[in-house]
């Protein structure tokens, strides 16, 4: 059956397991040769499910076109099936900035070539991303009753240079997520515990409960990979002095990624800490700390010797000027000790904060209990430049709290934990939308 109608593609694309489905007119320069346009800015990354981000030089050593890119699991769909096309993959141009998407043709043994490959504006691409994270593609040509409706269809809600379908009999996961929420705060008080690889939940001692506690009576194990949590969203927990005011007691940890350069990546942990770590301040003599706060530009750290800066990113334009650069601790020689590559941060920062929910938290003892309180902040439509705006006006700042423990006869024991932070009222400028949801 041909595909006439925006109800007969939302079948089709339920039928595959499609849960979002976006749009996007095109215009005479989206097309195979010119790739297709994604936007002015990275936030498509928060749309469109996507493997490690990587550069150019990763895999040709000396090359200087400044892009990274990003492979997507892509196919098209037909009225016969899937066609996989495996060499579908996003190009991030920093500079910019903006999102390409490209090789969505080659390798595939069926796919719309004719199309891909007009000039033909108003050609309507369709895009529908499943659960697991698969993007399941479909163009309906200009002149088409689909690409017709389409553009003749006004209520469609923007997202970027896309515009969102509601599925047909979909799950509202924004309504499910509050109504999960709520049943958790009308538990009141609920023991510390942390919910097993095999999902059992078992009790939880340490204080750092709040977010284990919460995410195990969400069902979600935790996971060192970054993806959202919950249906889509990733959910924040944070510590409040009561439900009156909800005033947050400490700063959000936004992430917590390890550098990828440096001579923390190059020594080890360990040796980095010999370096620029500094004895324990409680008088424990068998450990060494590295800590403080990092905020951009700031002086050197009394106690590490270390700054933080931004490497390849033009403050006066707001663009990444190298790929390559990222968010660096130097020391007072130039050294530097650690980085975190711009790729690093953005597929940490796109992926696992595209939709976030900040939920306040009480905490009482003995024995160790939290209860989750009813006005929760929702949050939507990030993108990396905001994170590095927050980062240049000191919104953001790096603060680690790694400790080497040496024991007599024993190998050295290391913690390591390199948190983004943020405090709580300055959260509104990383996002497009915030909105305060009463349960």
């Amino acid at each position: 059956m041909p595909i006439e109608t925006l109800k007969d593609l939302n079948q089709l694309m339920q039928s595959h397991g499609v849960k979002r489905l976006y749009a996007k007119a095109l215009s005479a320069n989206d097309n195979s040769k010119n790739q297709v346009y994604f936007g002015s800015d990275f936030s498509a990354l928060n749309i469109i499910p996507h493997k490690k981000i990587f550069t150019d030089s990763d895999f040709c050593a000396g090359s200087k076109r400044n892009r990274a890119k990003a492979k997507i699991t892509f196919a098209w769909v037909a009225e016969n099936g899937l066609h996989s096309a495996p060499e579908a993959q996003l190009i991030l141009y920093p500079k910019y900035p903006e999102v390409r998407f490209s090789g969505f043709l080659r390798g595939c043994n069926n796919s719309p070539s004719k199309l891909m490959q007009s000039r033909d504006p108003n050609r309507i691409l369709f895009l529908g991303i499943t659960r697991s994270g698969e993007v399941i593609g479909y163009i309906a040509a200009t002149h088409s009753n689909l690409a017709q409706e389409f553009i003749g269809t006004n209520n469609l809600v923007e997202v970027g240079v896309f515009r969102e379908i509601p599925m047909l009999a979909s799950t509202d996961f924004r309504t499910e997520l509050l109504t999960a929420l709520k049943d958790i705060y009308e538990k009141h008080w609920i023991e510390s515990q942390k919910l097993g690889l095999d999902r059992i939940p078992r009790p939880y001692k340490a204080r750092n409960g709040g977010g284990y506690t919460l995410e195990s009576k969400l069902g979600i194990t935790p996971n060192g990979y970054s993806e959202p949590d919950y249906l889509g969203w990733e959910i924040k927990q944070y510590s409040v002095t009561n439900f009156k005011t909800f005033r947050a007691k400490a700063p959000i940890t936004l992430f917590t990624p390890e550098p990828s350069g440096g001579y923390y990546k190059e020594a080890g942990l360990i040796p980095f800490v010999d370096r620029y770590g500094y004895a324990d301040k409680s008088g424990k003599n068998n450990r060494k700390n590295f800590g403080g706060v990092y905020s951009y530009n700031g002086d050197f750290h009394k106690d590490t010797g270390l700054r933080l800066s931004l490497i390849g990113y033009d403050e006066t334009n707001g663009t990444i000027n190298d790929i390559s650069g990222g968010l660096a601790l130097i020391d007072k020689n130039e050294e530097l000790a650690a980085i975190w590559t711009y790729s690093v941060i953005l597929e940490h920062w796109n992926r696992k904060h595209a939709r976030a929910a900040y939920v306040p938290s009480l905490f009482k003892t003995p024995p160790p209990k939290y209860r989750y309180g009813p006005k929760i902040l929702l949050c939507e439509g990030t993108d990396f430049s905001r994170f590095l705006k927050a980062l240049t006006r000191s919104a953001i700042y790096l603060d680690p709290a790694i400790k080497v423990i040496r024991e007599e006869g024993e190998i050295p024991r290391s913690k390591r934990r390199n948190q983004f932070r943020i405090k709580h009222k300055q959260l509104a400028m990383l996002y497009e939308k915030t909105e305060t949801v009463s349960l």
